[in-house]
């Protein structure tokens, strides 16, 4: 297995066992990380939002698979369950992964999703019917980083 195939499998093995720290370790100090529900976030915002939510996840689920590396990119597929603490449905949301390296660290990783099926899955018909309007997805977007703002305010980060 190639070193950045390892990083990337430590990566999401310590998200299945909810250890933080160790998950934002793999990190670069330059990290972008970028997803449909945060947006692109930078540095101490990407490592602050693996640390958010890994301490406010109930009922998380993590599966992984499909991890492909060599030296400069990689990618990986997994799967999350939990409940949308807002509504309590359930979201078992399927995202696909990218990755840069530099230094033996991640350096960039983009997760996709569809935030349409996503926003089904957390509001119900609303979001199904909805969803694939921007504005939702961009109310969602700013609630996600006002949470994260306040999270980073309250932790000193």
């Amino acid at each position: 297995m190639h070193p950045n195939e390892e990083l990337i499998q430590k990566f999401y093995t310590s998200f299945q066992n909810k250890d933080g720290q160790t998950m934002v370790s793999l990190y670069h100090p330059d990290i972008e990380f970028q997803d449909p529900a945060f947006g692109l976030l930078k540095g101490k915002e990407a490592v602050a939002m693996w640390l958010m939510l890994i301490e406010r996840s109930q009922n998380l689920t993590i599966r992984f698979s499909n991890i492909k590396a060599d030296e400069s990119k990689g990618s990986a597929n997994w799967e999350a369950d939990y409940h949308f603490s807002k509504t309590g449905r359930i979201i078992h949301n399927k995202i696909h992964a990218n990755f840069t390296f530099k230094d033996g660290k991640i350096l960039t990783h983009k997760d996709h999703f569809s935030m349409w099926k996503w926003l089904g899955m957390a509001m119900g018909p609303v979001g199904y019917l909805m969803g694939w309007w921007p504005a939702l997805g961009n109310k969602v977007r700013k609630e996600a980083l006002t949470g994260l703002q306040l999270y980073m305010k309250r932790k000193r980060m």
